[in-house]
């Protein structure tokens, strides 16, 4: 049987990407974008299997109302992917409480209300699936993402925890964690004022997302492609790094956490109380 999906910021990137993969394989795809008319020329190509849907991910009461409305129409939604976003650049110091909530809300927030609205769903049926679009940055981070590789943090850490309690109801989970893929994620970057003191460090990585916009190696249809292979297989893995740097970062920041902590070891277990 075809499957539903429900994909936000279907509008470009892998949304896109993953809205073609999903129809080229047959599916039904309803397209979410805060601009409805930007799908407008998926959905004149295929106006079957593809629908668009205007919405906010930081609106809460459209989403509830958004999947009602798929599920009254379609009867059920298989796949969810939140994958909308955006970057975000500056240091720490430099990023203000609202550029950090609002960063929060698209990354945390949004996709914890749409996975809230879908479950009660995919619970009755035993079956869906969940796609977490994180960034190799929710797994390792460096100066200037500690706003965005924070939300991703966050994402990451409970979705680890969702797919404990939902695996055992036939639900899939996937966390999806690229590199550098030719999206517009750094040409729609939120930046913060500068300070001096961090032009050493903060602004090295400006210049990188200045720089490496239309640049990046990293093809979102291939990508998309390897997602719904992943999501097929019958062991679909929880972590999916893409890219040739995405797959380097991650397990290269594994590795460094180990390299740190093999030398306390001994004096970090050894911190009970002594009975």
């Amino acid at each position: 049987m075809n499957k539903v999906w429900l994909i936000t910021g279907a509008n470009s990137g892998f949304g896109r990407a993953i809205a073609q993969a999903a129809v080229a394989a047959g599916d039904v795809v309803i397209g979410a974008a805060r601009r409805e008319g930007a799908l407008d020329d998926l959905v004149a190509a295929h106006p079957d299997q593809v629908e668009a849907l205007r919405l906010d991910v930081t609106d809460s009461a459209a989403i509830e109302t958004a999947v009602k409305d798929v599920i009254a129409r379609h009867g059920r939604i298989d796949v969810l992917v939140n994958n909308a976003g955006r970057t975000h650049v500056g240091a720490f110091e430099e990023t203000t409480d609202e550029e950090l909530r609002a960063l929060f809300d698209v990354h945390v927030f949004g996709p914890a209300a749409l996975v809230r609205a879908v479950l009660p769903h995919m619970r009755a049926r035993r079956s869906g699936a969940i796609v977490q679009m994180s960034s190799m940055g929710g797994q390792m981070s460096f100066a200037g993402f500690s706003a965005y590789s924070g939300t991703k943090f966050a994402l990451e850490g409970m979705t680890e925890a969702l797919a404990d309690e939902v695996g055992p109801l036939g639900i899939k989970t996937l966390i999806v964690e690229p590199g550098a893929f030719r999206t517009a994620l750094m040409a729609n970057r939120g930046v913060s004022a500068e300070l001096p003191d961090y032009e050493a460090t903060v602004g090295a990585t400006r210049r990188m997302a200045e720089e490496a916009d239309g640049l990046q190696p990293g093809d979102p249809a291939r990508a998309a492609a390897l997602i719904l292979a992943a999501l097929d297989a019958e062991d679909t893995p929880l972590h999916l790094p893409l890219g040739d740097d995405g797959v380097t970062a991650v397990l290269g920041h594994l590795d460094q956490v180990r390299a740190q902590i093999a030398p306390w070891e001994a004096r970090a277990r050894a911190t009970a109380f002594g009975d």
